[in-house]
């Protein structure tokens, strides 16, 4: 009985290791994939200054919030061993310093020599980040990351469309993709699909393909001009899924460009990947053409004039809410976001004087020393103080603020601390740091209706999907600030000429195919 017994336990432990050992087998099977990125839009043209706290970086665990389609129950979770090192993600500002980039690429660069050795890498970025002193950071980054990993990893890289791909970050990533609406309805959807292309390409045993065409396009547009709502664009990215499906192409993409910005990277580009020349080749020259052939016709996405035309327009129509996008200072695009010349204005209006005049939100302006003098006196207290210009005083100082606190909240993840003054008939929300408002519960946590609001005035270029769905009627006005729409009062030095707009009789220029060589060629 005894040996019967010891039998039975052998077996159990024979058993069990082999179990192990299979589980340890499949496991090894499958690919060791990193996570990395950074992503910032930078205007040149603003005197603000990005700091290393704006990107919220995230590192391993941590990570996999940013992406729905990589978490625990999925699918793509469990075709790989993924390794998320650093992802660091701001909103649009100005030039990035020197020393939070190299902290965050150091960072970035540690983690990845901790952990590797890798089989892929997701490289997220958004592609329009400016440093002090730096061309090209996101060659720059790829580049480095190159040192560490090796050239013969699989990079598949995920940018907005508002990127900038210069040749550099062209030839050090091997797969690469963008999104394909504006607003940036598919960013996640784009996101995923740079990861199953990844997946793909390892699981299939392919690897790097075989051509990546890069075509430069010397267009260079602000996003407002280029929505996919409306045409030309809506029918030019039409055409990017019919090219990608064609035989033999992995992927196909048209940057737009980052406008504000002063580098020579700073154009229109599109890159086609894939395994057949002849395809990648016809495919990526045929979206540049269709790019160029329609570049006179790209409008603003909505009617635009001066804000005092705007104002009349506004306070002439009965639709709730007449929505007014201050664009010149819109923090989404770059924008430093205190930027006080259009509120300034709206102040100075007698309209809007009388508690009874015209309701009027006006979304919204940075002022710390505004908020923490709120915080002292609480909600329903009369308040008095400074806000705005703190960074950009070039077209109005500080305004003094005088009305009623109607609410603070606490708490959000950009402005910190939000503070509501009613001065005369206007709402005016005072942020502690800047902040886009860009959904319903933004101005409905604060005890604002702006469904049922006269006038809505917001930092933002395009209307994002809530308020456009919001909207009664809208403009876009043309002020002043770090993303001035009139590019040519931007005062550009750097940028590659002939340019279109800028240079508007430019001639038909080359858009022929430069075929990119693999990260690993040795020619």
């Amino acid at each position: 009985m005894r040996q019967l017994y010891t039998c039975y336990i052998l077996l159990l432990i024979l058993l069990t290791s082999c179990k192990e050992g299979d589980k340890q087998n499949n496991t090894k099977a499958l690919p060791r994939i990193a996570i990395a990125g950074l992503g910032i839009e930078s205007s040149t043209f603003s005197p603000a200054l990005t700091h290393e706290e704006a990107f919220h970086a995230t590192e391993g665990e941590d990570v996999y919030k940013r992406y729905p389609f990589l978490q625990m129950d999925s699918l793509n979770r469990n075709r790989a061993q993924w390794v998320p090192t650093l992802v660091g993600k701001s909103l649009p500002g100005g030039t990035v310093t020197k020393e939070a980039y190299e902290s965050l690429v150091s960072q970035t660069l540690k983690l990845l020599k901790e952990n590797g050795p890798y089989d892929g890498l997701f490289f997220d970025i958004h592609g329009a980040m400016s440093v002090v002193g730096l061309d090209d950071p996101e060659g720059d980054l790829i580049k480095r990351i190159r040192e560490v990993i090796g050239t013969d990893v699989l990079i598949s890289t995920s940018m907005d469309l508002h990127g900038n791909v210069s040749e550099r970050l062209a030839q050090h990533t091997d797969l690469i993709t963008c999104y394909r609406m504006a607003p940036h309805e598919d960013a996640m959807q784009s996101k995923k699909r740079a990861v199953d292309n990844l997946l793909e390409r390892l699981e299939n045993g392919k690897g790097k393909p075989k051509y990546k065409a890069w075509v430069p396009v010397p267009i260079l547009l602000p996003g407002e001009k280029t929505s996919t709502r409306i045409e030309p664009g809506k029918s030019l990215y039409a055409k990017v899924p019919e090219v990608e499906k064609e035989e033999g192409v992995i992927d196909a993409a048209i940057w737009i460009g980052y406008a504000w910005a002063d580098e020579p990277r700073n154009h229109a580009v599109v890159m086609v990947t894939g395994d057949d020349k002849e395809q990648v080749e016809k495919g990526a020259e045929f979206l540049a053409q269709s790019f160029w052939d329609v570049r006179n016709q790209f409008e603003f996405v909505a009617p635009t004039t001066t804000l005092e035309e705007s104002l009349k327009l506004a306070l002439a129509s009965e639709k709730q809410p007449y929505m007014i996008s201050d664009m010149g200072d819109n923090p989404t695009a770059g924008g430093s976001g205190d930027v006080t010349w259009t509120l300034k204005q709206l102040l100075a209006r007698p309209e809007f004087k009388s508690e009874n005049g015209p309701s009027l939100i006006y979304a919204s302006i940075p002022g710390p020393e505004f908020v923490a003098k709120a915080l002292e006196i609480g909600v329903g207290g009369k308040i008095k103080a400074l806000a705005g210009a703190a960074v950009d005083d070039r077209f109005a100082g500080p305004l003094e603020l005088e009305g009623t606190i109607e609410a603070i909240k606490e708490g959000d993840r950009n402005a910190e601390v939000e503070v509501v003054v009613k001065v005369g008939s206007i709402h005016v929300i005072v942020t502690k740091k800047r902040k886009p408002y860009h959904y319903l519960s933004d101005f409905t946590n604060l005890g604002l209706n702006p469904k049922q609001t006269d006038i809505v005035v917001v930092k933002i270029g395009y209307l994002v999907p809530e308020l456009y769905d919001m909207r009664g009627d809208w403009v876009m006005a043309l002020t002043p600030g770090g993303v001035d729409q009139d590019l040519h009062r931007l005062g550009y030095k750097r940028i590659k000429r002939p340019m279109f707009p800028l240079d508007s009789t430019m001639v038909q220029p080359d858009l022929k195919a430069h075929f990119i060589p693999a990260s690993n060629s040795t020619e």
